[in-house]
């Protein structure tokens, strides 16, 4: 995979406020071109030997893969979970138009590191 490569990151926060608080945060360094935020999302996992259910908020981020593990720091640094979910998926394909917006709007940072 590129460094281009667009890819959309999956992550769950604890309520929307937070969501927000990350997906600003993602956006104004460039981290992301665009985070979506979906509420309420109930989890169900196994965490401190039982079974856990929560409800929970998604965030979908629009980035390329170079951008990844720095995204993936900044997160954790302001997340509340102890081991935050936050997992990049390809994307394989799509409107040309909006996957060269991803790559215009997240560029410029990975130009500068």
């Amino acid at each position: 995979m590129s460094e281009t490569t667009p890819v959309l990151v999956y992550m769950t926060a604890a309520d929307p406020q937070e969501a927000e608080k990350i997906g600003e945060t993602l956006v104004r360094l460039k981290l992301a071109a665009c985070i979506n935020i979906l509420n309420p999302m109930q989890s169900l996992f196994w965490w401190q030997n039982a079974v856990q259910s929560e409800q929970e908020t998604v965030l979908l981020a629009k980035t390329q893969s170079g951008l990844v593990e720095q995204l993936s720091d900044t997160v954790r640094k302001i997340h509340s979970y102890d081991c935050p979910c936050i997992v990049a998926l390809p994307i394989v394909g799509g409107n040309r138009e909006f996957l060269d917006w991803i790559a215009s709007e997240t560029s410029s940072l990975q130009a500068d590191s």
